[in-house]
Protein backbone atom coordinates (compact mmCIF):
# COMPACT_ATOMS: atom_id res chain seq x y z
CA UNK A 1 0.00 0.00 0.00
CA UNK A 2 1.02 3.07 -1.02
CA UNK A 3 0.42 6.07 1.73
CA UNK A 4 0.25 9.85 0.09
CA UNK A 5 0.71 11.95 2.93
CA UNK A 6 -0.96 16.22 1.35
CA UNK A 7 -2.47 13.54 -1.06
CA UNK A 8 -4.97 16.41 -1.41
CA UNK A 9 -3.18 18.92 -2.65
CA UNK A 10 -1.15 19.94 -6.35
CA UNK A 11 1.17 17.55 -6.27
CA UNK A 12 -0.26 14.51 -4.28
CA UNK A 13 -3.08 14.45 -5.47
CA UNK A 14 -1.03 14.44 -8.79
CA UNK A 15 0.71 11.71 -7.19
CA UNK A 16 -2.22 9.67 -6.39
CA UNK A 17 -4.36 9.61 -9.37
CA UNK A 18 -0.66 8.63 -11.42
CA UNK A 19 -0.54 5.85 -8.82
CA UNK A 20 -4.13 4.48 -9.30
CA UNK A 21 -3.78 4.62 -13.08
CA UNK A 22 -0.78 2.38 -13.16
CA UNK A 23 -3.05 0.00 -10.80
CA UNK A 24 -1.49 0.74 -7.70
CA UNK A 25 -3.34 0.43 -3.83
CA UNK A 26 -3.33 3.90 -2.87
CA UNK A 27 -4.23 5.80 0.75
CA UNK A 28 -4.61 9.18 0.54
CA UNK A 29 -3.74 11.02 3.54
CA UNK A 30 -5.81 14.30 4.35
CA UNK A 31 -7.41 16.36 6.98
CA UNK A 32 -10.26 17.53 5.35
CA UNK A 33 -13.29 15.10 5.41
CA UNK A 34 -15.20 17.05 2.28
CA UNK A 35 -12.28 15.27 0.11
CA UNK A 36 -13.05 11.82 1.23
CA UNK A 37 -15.98 10.47 -1.11
CA UNK A 38 -14.04 11.86 -4.31
CA UNK A 39 -11.38 9.81 -3.61
CA UNK A 40 -12.94 6.81 -2.68
CA UNK A 41 -14.71 6.94 -6.01
CA UNK A 42 -11.04 7.16 -7.80
CA UNK A 43 -10.71 3.82 -5.80
CA UNK A 44 -8.34 4.97 -3.17
CA UNK A 45 -8.55 4.57 0.14
CA UNK A 46 -8.69 7.79 2.79
CA UNK A 47 -7.19 8.42 6.25
CA UNK A 48 -8.37 10.91 8.07
CA UNK A 49 -5.21 12.42 10.06
CA UNK A 50 -3.81 15.41 11.49
CA UNK A 51 0.01 15.79 10.73
CA UNK A 52 0.86 17.21 14.25
CA UNK A 53 -0.86 13.60 15.81
CA UNK A 54 2.46 11.61 15.96
CA UNK A 55 0.57 8.49 16.91
CA UNK A 56 -1.73 8.93 14.90
CA UNK A 57 0.02 9.25 11.50
CA UNK A 58 2.64 6.14 12.86
CA UNK A 59 -0.94 3.86 13.39
CA UNK A 60 -1.02 4.90 9.67
CA UNK A 61 2.17 4.31 8.66
CA UNK A 62 2.19 0.71 9.89
CA UNK A 63 -0.21 -0.14 7.72
CA UNK A 64 1.44 0.64 4.51
CA UNK A 65 4.97 -0.27 3.05
CA UNK A 66 5.75 3.20 0.96
CA UNK A 67 5.45 6.85 2.01
CA UNK A 68 5.26 10.09 -0.22
CA UNK A 69 5.93 12.52 2.14
CA UNK A 70 4.95 15.92 1.65
CA UNK A 71 5.68 18.47 5.07
CA UNK A 72 1.86 20.76 4.72
CA UNK A 73 2.87 24.44 3.84
CA UNK A 74 1.04 26.33 6.67
CA UNK A 75 -1.07 29.36 6.44
CA UNK A 76 0.75 32.24 5.78
CA UNK A 77 -0.92 34.54 8.17
CA UNK A 78 1.18 32.00 10.54
CA UNK A 79 4.56 31.77 11.60
CA UNK A 80 4.79 29.62 9.13
CA UNK A 81 8.50 28.30 9.75
CA UNK A 82 7.53 27.62 12.99
CA UNK A 83 4.59 25.64 12.00
CA UNK A 84 6.39 23.89 9.65
CA UNK A 85 9.22 22.65 11.64
CA UNK A 86 6.41 22.01 14.25
CA UNK A 87 4.53 19.57 11.82
CA UNK A 88 7.62 18.20 10.19
CA UNK A 89 9.25 17.18 13.73
CA UNK A 90 5.71 15.10 14.26
CA UNK A 91 6.42 13.43 10.71
CA UNK A 92 9.83 12.18 11.61
CA UNK A 93 9.11 11.24 15.15
CA UNK A 94 6.05 9.54 13.22
CA UNK A 95 8.67 7.41 10.92
CA UNK A 96 10.76 6.19 14.21
CA UNK A 97 9.48 2.61 14.22
CA UNK A 98 6.99 2.63 11.57
CA UNK A 99 8.06 -0.23 9.26
CA UNK A 100 7.70 1.33 6.41
CA UNK A 101 10.16 0.38 3.69
CA UNK A 102 10.76 3.34 1.63
CA UNK A 103 10.03 6.80 1.63
CA UNK A 104 10.23 9.20 -0.94
CA UNK A 105 10.00 13.10 0.26
CA UNK A 106 9.28 16.22 -2.04
CA UNK A 107 12.06 19.08 -1.09
CA UNK A 108 13.10 21.68 -3.04
CA UNK A 109 15.56 23.44 -5.62
CA UNK A 110 17.88 25.41 -3.43
CA UNK A 111 17.52 23.28 0.21
CA UNK A 112 20.53 24.64 1.95
CA UNK A 113 21.07 25.05 6.14
CA UNK A 114 19.39 27.88 6.22
CA UNK A 115 17.11 29.80 9.04
CA UNK A 116 14.44 31.69 8.73
CA UNK A 117 14.32 31.39 4.83
CA UNK A 118 11.29 29.49 4.18
CA UNK A 119 11.15 26.08 2.97
CA UNK A 120 14.97 26.40 1.34
CA UNK A 121 16.03 25.32 5.27
CA UNK A 122 13.19 23.65 6.40
CA UNK A 123 13.18 20.80 3.43
CA UNK A 124 17.10 20.80 4.04
CA UNK A 125 16.41 20.05 7.51
CA UNK A 126 13.77 17.15 6.69
CA UNK A 127 16.46 15.59 4.19
CA UNK A 128 18.73 15.44 7.24
CA UNK A 129 16.19 14.19 9.21
CA UNK A 130 15.48 11.19 6.82
CA UNK A 131 18.85 10.17 6.29
CA UNK A 132 19.34 9.78 10.28
CA UNK A 133 15.96 7.23 10.44
CA UNK A 134 17.67 4.23 8.07
CA UNK A 135 14.76 3.90 6.09
CA UNK A 136 15.67 3.54 2.76
CA UNK A 137 14.33 6.73 0.91
CA UNK A 138 14.74 9.13 -2.45
CA UNK A 139 14.42 12.76 -2.33
CA UNK A 140 12.69 14.67 -5.12
CA UNK A 141 14.01 18.49 -5.08
CA UNK A 142 11.36 19.97 -7.33
CA UNK A 143 11.27 23.32 -8.88
CA UNK A 144 9.55 26.08 -8.49
CA UNK A 145 5.92 25.14 -8.71
CA UNK A 146 4.01 26.22 -11.79
CA UNK A 147 0.71 26.24 -9.48
CA UNK A 148 2.30 29.10 -7.63
CA UNK A 149 0.94 31.60 -10.05
CA UNK A 150 -2.33 30.05 -9.69
CA UNK A 151 -3.34 33.20 -7.63
CA UNK A 152 -2.07 35.74 -10.41
CA UNK A 153 -5.20 34.44 -12.93
CA UNK A 154 -8.06 36.85 -11.75
CA UNK A 155 -5.37 40.09 -11.80
CA UNK A 156 -4.16 38.93 -15.06
CA UNK A 157 -7.83 38.75 -16.15
CA UNK A 158 -9.13 41.94 -14.52
CA UNK A 159 -6.22 44.53 -14.85
CA UNK A 160 -3.45 43.08 -17.14
CA UNK A 161 -1.03 42.51 -14.37
CA UNK A 162 1.18 39.45 -12.89
CA UNK A 163 2.49 40.71 -9.69
CA UNK A 164 6.33 39.18 -8.82
CA UNK A 165 8.48 39.34 -6.20
CA UNK A 166 10.78 37.99 -8.84
CA UNK A 167 12.63 39.97 -11.24
CA UNK A 168 10.42 40.33 -14.80
CA UNK A 169 13.36 38.40 -16.63
CA UNK A 170 14.93 36.17 -14.02
CA UNK A 171 14.68 32.74 -15.46
CA UNK A 172 13.89 29.92 -13.15
CA UNK A 173 13.33 26.30 -13.30
CA UNK A 174 9.23 25.57 -13.28
CA UNK A 175 7.40 22.54 -13.08
CA UNK A 176 3.61 21.49 -13.53
CA UNK A 177 2.20 19.70 -10.81
CA UNK A 178 1.29 16.32 -13.26
CA UNK A 179 5.03 16.16 -14.04
CA UNK A 180 6.12 15.92 -10.07
CA UNK A 181 3.52 13.02 -9.47
CA UNK A 182 4.75 11.18 -12.70
CA UNK A 183 8.88 11.42 -10.87
CA UNK A 184 7.15 10.74 -7.96
CA UNK A 185 5.13 7.97 -8.78
CA UNK A 186 8.73 6.66 -10.83
CA UNK A 187 10.36 6.65 -7.58
CA UNK A 188 7.45 5.11 -5.46
CA UNK A 189 7.39 1.75 -7.50
CA UNK A 190 10.98 1.44 -8.22
CA UNK A 191 12.72 -1.43 -6.10
CA UNK A 192 12.87 -0.64 -2.26
CA UNK A 193 16.24 -0.34 -2.06
CA UNK A 194 16.57 1.74 -4.99
CA UNK A 195 17.59 5.42 -3.59
CA UNK A 196 17.91 8.54 -5.27
CA UNK A 197 17.90 12.43 -5.55
CA UNK A 198 16.86 13.91 -8.49
CA UNK A 199 15.83 17.21 -9.67
CA UNK A 200 12.38 17.67 -11.77
CA UNK A 201 11.47 20.56 -13.91
CA UNK A 202 9.72 21.80 -17.03
CA UNK A 203 11.10 20.99 -20.61
CA UNK A 204 12.77 24.65 -20.02
CA UNK A 205 13.38 27.40 -17.53
CA UNK A 206 10.86 30.43 -17.55
CA UNK A 207 10.78 33.77 -16.34
CA UNK A 208 7.87 36.47 -14.58
CA UNK A 209 7.73 37.99 -18.02
CA UNK A 210 7.14 34.68 -20.04
CA UNK A 211 4.42 34.23 -17.30
CA UNK A 212 2.74 37.36 -18.01
CA UNK A 213 2.97 36.10 -22.22
CA UNK A 214 0.96 33.35 -21.20
CA UNK A 215 -1.31 34.75 -19.67
CA UNK A 216 -1.81 37.35 -22.29
CA UNK A 217 -2.14 34.50 -24.87
CA UNK A 218 -4.24 32.72 -22.83
CA UNK A 219 -6.38 35.54 -22.19
CA UNK A 220 -6.55 37.64 -25.23
CA UNK A 221 -5.46 40.58 -24.05
CA UNK A 222 -1.74 42.68 -23.06
CA UNK A 223 -0.75 41.30 -19.39
CA UNK A 224 2.77 42.58 -18.01
CA UNK A 225 4.48 41.97 -14.93
CA UNK A 226 4.81 43.88 -12.41
CA UNK A 227 7.56 43.53 -10.05
CA UNK A 228 7.52 44.63 -6.11
CA UNK A 229 11.05 45.77 -5.24
CA UNK A 230 13.68 44.24 -3.36
CA UNK A 231 13.69 46.69 -0.56
CA UNK A 232 9.65 46.75 -0.69
CA UNK A 233 9.82 42.69 -0.29
CA UNK A 234 8.22 42.63 3.12
CA UNK A 235 5.90 45.13 3.14
CA UNK A 236 4.68 43.47 -0.20
CA UNK A 237 4.02 40.19 1.21
CA UNK A 238 2.37 41.82 4.23
CA UNK A 239 0.03 43.14 2.08
CA UNK A 240 -0.84 39.95 0.35
CA UNK A 241 -1.84 38.79 4.31
CA UNK A 242 1.35 37.35 5.73
CA UNK A 243 2.68 37.71 9.48
CA UNK A 244 5.57 39.72 9.97
CA UNK A 245 7.35 36.63 10.47
CA UNK A 246 6.16 34.89 7.31
CA UNK A 247 6.94 38.01 5.65
CA UNK A 248 10.66 38.52 6.25
CA UNK A 249 11.15 34.46 5.70
CA UNK A 250 9.45 34.51 2.09
CA UNK A 251 11.55 37.68 1.41
CA UNK A 252 15.05 35.99 2.82
CA UNK A 253 13.67 33.12 0.13
CA UNK A 254 13.27 34.59 -2.70
CA UNK A 255 16.47 36.69 -2.06
CA UNK A 256 18.66 33.73 -1.67
CA UNK A 257 16.62 32.41 -4.77
CA UNK A 258 17.50 35.09 -6.65
CA UNK A 259 20.92 35.66 -5.69
CA UNK A 260 22.18 32.15 -6.08
CA UNK A 261 19.63 29.55 -6.95
CA UNK A 262 21.45 26.14 -7.58
CA UNK A 263 20.41 24.32 -10.95
CA UNK A 264 20.79 20.99 -11.47
CA UNK A 265 22.78 19.62 -14.41
CA UNK A 266 21.06 16.73 -15.69
CA UNK A 267 17.38 17.68 -14.07
CA UNK A 268 14.21 15.18 -15.11
CA UNK A 269 12.38 17.05 -17.47
CA UNK A 270 8.72 16.98 -17.35
CA UNK A 271 6.76 17.33 -21.02
CA UNK A 272 3.91 20.34 -19.60
CA UNK A 273 5.51 23.29 -20.94
CA UNK A 274 4.39 26.87 -18.93
CA UNK A 275 1.52 27.59 -21.74
CA UNK A 276 0.06 24.25 -21.52
CA UNK A 277 -0.26 24.86 -18.17
CA UNK A 278 -1.77 28.28 -18.09
CA UNK A 279 -3.66 27.91 -20.93
CA UNK A 280 -5.66 25.03 -18.59
CA UNK A 281 -5.82 27.17 -15.52
CA UNK A 282 -7.44 29.91 -17.51
CA UNK A 283 -10.10 27.15 -19.17
CA UNK A 284 -8.55 27.66 -22.32
CA UNK A 285 -9.87 24.46 -24.51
Amino acid sequence: MHIVLGGTGHVGSALARELIARGEPVTVATHNPDHRDEWLARGAQVALVDVHDTAGLRRLFRQGRRLFLLNPPAAPSTDTDAAEKASLYSILAALEDSGLEKIVAESTYGAQPLERAGDLGILYEMERGLRKLGIAHSVIRAAYYMSNWDASLDDARERGIVRSFLPAGFRLPMVAPHDLGVAAADLMTAPADEQALRYVEGPRRYSPSDVAACFASALGRAVTVEEVPRDRWVEGFRELGFSQPAAESYAAMTAATVDGLELADDPVRGATTLREYIDALAGVA
